[in-house]
């Protein structure tokens, strides 16, 4: 069997601003679908309503993705075709505990400076872990309140 292709979707209240937030955390890519969206919305397969713009950017109403600066895209859609993340607005906010987190490797300046960083650009800390031999991290929440680890 061969290996399956993945994206990791993230719930949330507010796509773009999420994916601002996660694309600076990660240094990656804001994916730019606005001439996809143009190409829709002059074909009639898109509804005006289904369209906001964000940073002078035209972008799908309640979605979002970022995708790795490396990996592959489709230069006509503007859609990543490896490492990826998308962020879909649904109407409930978050309830509980995440089961599924991301695991943010720290740079080189060490996992203090990291966390540090990512405090500065929203995000909060929530407690330091230390499980001796099987490792050190800190755990942390996006600006919505999504848990991560920082190592």
């Amino acid at each position: 069997m061969a290996a399956l292709d993945w994206k990791l979707v993230v719930d949330t209240r507010n796509a773009t601003a999420l994916a601002d937030f996660w694309a600076m955390a990660l240094g990656y890519e804001v994916e730019d679908n606005s001439a996809l969206i143009s190409r829709l919305l002059a074909a009639g397969r898109l509804p005006e309503e289904a369209v906001a713009e964000h940073n002078g950017v035209r972008v799908f109403r309640g979605f979002a993705a970022i995708r790795h600066p490396l990996d592959p895209y489709d230069e006509e859609t503007g859609i990543g075709r490896g490492r990826r993340v998308l962020f879909q607005d649904v109407p409930e906010s978050k309830t509980a505990k995440n089961r599924l987190h991301i695991d943010v490797r720290s740079g080189p300046d060490g996992p203090e400076a990291t966390a540090a960083r990512l405090e500065s650009l929203g995000a909060t800390r929530v407690e330091e872990v230390d499980k001796g031999p099987a490792g050190r991290w800190t755990v942390m929440r996006d600006p919505e309140g999504n848990e991560f680890c920082v190592a």
